[in-house]
């Protein structure tokens, strides 16, 4: 060991050879990956596993393009996961290639919706659109009118036929509305020469419905509704990928099942199943063990779960955070709403919040139930009448997970 006078010296030679310890031990550790990008969610696969009927009916609708002819609009709908984006994606690749073999002009714009600085603005949105094509704007400073015109100009700059794909397309409409729909479906009747179809793909299965009757109206639109993968299909996209990412002898007997099952009982989301998968693995690999095993899929489940409520606490409003602190901040179980309350007005005067009344704080932990964060259920007090008694829905650890977040982040204390 080096010795130094220097007290904060050591420490950094301290922290320095502990650093060093852990990456030699990584490098010497048996490998459980080949390679972790068939498990990441932006891989895209040769083959679709169990999406050969929507891939067709997305081809169909959209074949029209070989013929110089206008598709229809479509809607694309499925929760996450189920592979919406990237049966679009595949599609329209092969569309693009088929298209360029028969000398037929045509392109394909994909935008994702949630993206900042991309598509949180109608500015945005039509300045992205503008760059597709060419053509570069300010940042902001032009009328949206004149940023129209130009995509309009760079758009029927020549004969061809313009997919617009926007992912997400939910968050667009709920961040600028939908007239940007409207008029994106009616630039049609002013082009000489291109013809542009959009294509929305979404989470939100009612989107649509919530339309303004002329957007809705406008949009004539097809529908593809992608419904959640069961257990079964997920273990069969679990067992391709599994062969691309891990070492032959990597995997136990009954990891990819049980990854595929816990998934399948949520949303049946491929996404979930990956996930569960690939942090199983990388806990494995973190601890050396030579083989990928049931019980690093239940670590894994409990981190992911732990870290999906960390950060649905953490977007939470400042009230219901309130709410869950005076919750969780107690070892006290079987709480009920009047006490609940109690603490709740006790850290906002702490804090200096407004106090909710006891019908809207009743509201804000009946939402933190749907979340499940808590278990939230009425019990009868006899000639008390009846009350809600409130349990947090949460392992020792997450909890202490929570109260450290929400001091550190929010200052409650």
């Amino acid at each position: 060991m080096l010795y130094t006078n220097n007290s904060n010296e050591m420490l950094v030679l301290m922290s320095q050879s502990s650093l060093q310890k852990i990456f030699s031990g990584y490098l010497k550790n048996a490998k459980i990956f080949v390679s972790k990008e068939p498990m990441a969610s932006s891989y895209d696969p040769v083959n679709i596993a169990h999406r050969d009927k929507q891939m067709e009916m997305v081809a169909s609708i959209l074949a029209p393009c070989l013929r110089n002819e206008k598709p229809s609009n479509t809607f694309v709908y499925g929760k996450t996961g189920t592979g919406k984006t990237l049966c679009v994606k595949h599609v329209t690749a092969e569309l693009v290639k088929t298209a360029e073999e028969n000398g037929i002009q045509m392109k394909v714009v994909f935008i994702n919706c949630k993206m900042k600085k991309v598509a949180d603005t109608e500015y945005r949105v039509l300045a992205q659109l503008c760059k597709e094509f060419g053509y570069s704007v300010p940042a902001t400073g032009l009328p949206t009118n004149r940023l129209y015109e130009i995509f309009y100009e760079s758009l029927d700059s020549q004969k061809q036929n313009v997919l617009l794909v926007l992912d997400e397309i939910d968050a667009l409409v709920s961040k600028v509305g939908d007239n940007i729909l409207y008029n994106l479906t009616r630039v049609n009747q002013d082009l000489a020469n291109a013809k542009l179809t959009l294509i929305g793909v979404t989470n939100d299965l009612s989107f649509s419905e919530a339309l303004d009757p002329r957007v809705k109206s406008s949009l004539n639109e097809e529908e593809i509704v992608f419904p959640p993968y069961n257990a079964l299909e997920l273990r069969d996209i679990l067992s391709e990928r599994a062969k691309l990412a891990f070492v032959t002898t990597g995997l136990k007997d009954g990891v990819i099942q049980k990854c595929a099952a816990l998934a399948a009982q949520e949303h049946g989301d491929a996404r979930r199943a990956l996930d569960l998968l690939r942090v199983a693995g990388e806990i494995a690999e973190r601890n050396g063990d030579l083989s990928l095993e049931e019980a690093h899929v239940d670590r894994a489940q409990e981190k992911i779960n732990a870290d999906r409520v960390l950060e649905t606490v953490r977007t939470q409003p400042r009230q219901s955070q309130a709410i869950l602190w005076s919750i969780a901040n107690n070892q006290d179980q079987n709480l009920t709403t009047g006490e609940t309350y109690e603490r709740y007005k006790a850290v906002c005067k702490k804090r200096g919040l407004e106090i909710l009344g006891p019908r809207r704080a009743s509201d804000l932990i009946s939402e933190l139930g749907m979340l499940g964060i808590l278990s939230v259920h009425t019990t009868s007090k006899g000639r008390h009448g009846r009350t809600k008694e409130i349990n947090l829905m949460l392992s020792k650890h997450t909890r202490e997970n929570i109260v450290e977040m929400l001091k550190k982040d929010f200052y409650f204390e």
